[in-house]
């Protein structure tokens, strides 16, 4: 493989990591190529993004990297989240604000096994839009950050308090008896954002 495929995939495979980001130990072993290879592969990236046409670059911390937005165009980022259109919650972020909304405080680990998929972006969008936020840490391996419902979420939905959340069945122990629960706050919900257009 040349160079420039090289790359290709090691910008694929940064962007695929999400927030959780990717280990230059992680590229090495999935890459199966030698540290110099990697090392120079990653300047030529870096690199790259350093253009000023591009609207992405690359960030190292800690050993991981991440590929995000440039700081230099917040301005921007600040008014597509004041747009009307991304006001709207996608399926996946209702969902997962469903189950941190009674399941409180929550991980993203646990949220994820509920869900049965990867939630970086639902929750990223759901903390740019100030309706959930971190309370804590849970006291266990690696301290993962427990999220919670925030005082935004109550006044975006009409709510005093949690207890005027639908009242949900029996505990449910299953993700099937989740997926339920989350449909119930579904329908209370998506009339409170229709009544709000």
């Amino acid at each position: 493989m040349e160079v420039t495929e090289w790359k290709a995939v090691v910008e694929g495979l940064i962007f695929a990591s999400g927030d959780d980001g990717i280990t230059v130990k992680q590229l090495k072993n999935i890459l199966n190529i030698t540290d110099e290879m990697i090392a120079h592969l990653i300047e030529e990236l870096k690199y790259d993004y350093e253009r000023i046409d591009r609207g992405i670059m690359m960030m190292e911390s800690k050993g991981v990297l991440h590929l995000t937005t440039k700081p230099e165009h917040s301005e921007f980022y600040k008014k597509l989240l004041e747009t009307p259109n991304s006001n709207r919650m996608s399926q996946a972020a209702l969902e997962t604000l469903a189950i941190i909304a009674y399941r409180q405080p929550i991980t993203k680990a646990e949220i994820e096994e509920l869900r049965g998929v990867k939630s970086d972006r639902p929750l990223q969008s759901l903390v740019a839009k100030s309706l959930i936020e971190e309370i804590g840490r849970k006291d266990s391996v690696g301290r993962p950050i427990l999220y919670g419902t925030s005082k935004d979420f109550l006044t975006y939905f009409g709510l005093t308090s949690l207890e005027e959340l639908p009242s949900l069945p029996d505990e449910v122990s299953d993700s099937s008896e989740v997926n339920q629960e989350a449909d119930l706050f579904f329908e209370h919900f998506n009339e409170e954002l229709n009544k709000n257009e």
